[in-house]
């Protein structure tokens, strides 16, 4: 079953206008964050903090990027952090753009860009100390087993953690509704549906902090 992001119309597999200005808002923090504010009310400095996840990783650590769209997760890796990174996403479009953006931030050295499905992802059973999935849970057509596969992929006391738009509020579902027919969301899920399936996935300490639209979540997995 393929769990990756809509094809088509503006959809994830090529290179949607969103797409780069979502990259924009982040890479640009005073106003992109005044955008977020008035967009979805949520606090864009929370994006960065998540993101901080990746930068204290030891070295020889293994971090799985899914999907790393245009690389944004990136300004959480630090050069010569010797790590392991793994960018996967479906549209190699976003992957050349990821490695402009690790070039810019001195980490190209650590980056390995990989086209791959979530819904088969290209890392064994326990090959990832980090898995992050920032602002696109709610692009998959099958969130819940995007879900499970990259628990999967997780090492016991592995960290997986990332942002998703939650269903949660009626008041961003004119929002939804317009990225569903535009092909860039999927069903997505409420923030009490994310943690289920974090926990049925194996995931232990599930944290989830809802800033208006998007919700961050964090887990650790247990075996």
């Amino acid at each position: 079953m393929r769990l990756s992001r809509f094809p088509g119309l503006g959809g994830w597999g090529d290179d949607p206008l969103w797409g780069t200005f979502y990259d924009w808002t982040v890479e640009h923090p005073g106003v992109g964050g005044a955008i977020w504010r008035a967009g979805v009310q949520s606090d864009l400095r929370l994006l960065y903090e998540a993101a901080a996840e990746i930068g204290r990783q030891p070295a020889g650590s293994r971090i799985l990027d899914v999907p790393c769209g245009g690389g944004v997760a990136l300004r959480g890796l630090r050069p010569g952090q010797a790590v392991e990174y793994v960018a996967a996403d479906i549209s190699q479009t976003m992957l050349d753009r990821t490695m402009d953006a690790a070039r810019g931030w001195h980490v190209a050295d650590q980056v390995e860009p990989v086209i791959a499905d979530v819904g088969d992802l290209p890392l064994d059973e326990g090959d990832a100390d980090l898995v992050v999935s920032f602002t696109g849970l709610h692009c998959f057509p099958h969130p819940e087993l995007a879900v499970s596969e990259m628990a999967r992929v997780l090492k016991p006391e592995g960290i997986i953690t990332g942002s998703a738009l939650l269903n949660d509020s009626r008041r961003y579902e004119p929002l939804r509704r317009a990225g569903r027919r535009a092909g860039l969301l999927g069903p997505g899920g409420t923030g009490d549906e994310i943690v289920h399936w974090l926990t049925r996935s194996g995931i232990a300490d599930v944290t989830l902090e809802v800033s208006g639209a998007i919700g961050y979540f964090r887990g650790v997995r247990r075996d």
